[in-house]
């Protein structure tokens, strides 16, 4: 009856050291849980702002500004235009002379 006994104690014991660790466990996940939803909301603010940043970057305007301030380009106009054509041998040759 005594071994019994004795068995059945250290079953609640240890029953009871599991169900301590077992809680323990859950509240460190819960707040590691916590923690990586507050990293995530962090993330997706800034993600948000990011994207309003860079829409403001890319506006017409502005990508014109820099075009014209850093690369000085300019507005193209009739008088400033090259046109290039390409010479194909295998082509023949286009008659330039208007047919009457």
């Amino acid at each position: 009856m005594i071994r019994l006994n004795l068995v059945l104690l250290a079953a609640v014991i240890a029953s009871a050291f599991y169900l301590v660790h077992t809680q323990y466990e859950s509240r460190r996940l819960y707040t590691a849980l916590d923690r990586s939803q507050a990293q995530a909301r962090k993330l997706e603010s800034e993600h948000e702002q990011l994207q309003v940043q860079k829409r403001a970057q890319a506006t017409p305007a502005r990508v014109q500004l820099l075009a014209a301030r850093q690369l000085q380009m300019r507005p193209v106009t009739p008088g400033i235009t090259q046109y290039v054509t390409v010479f194909d041998p295998s082509q023949p040759a286009a008659n330039t002379s208007p047919e009457r």
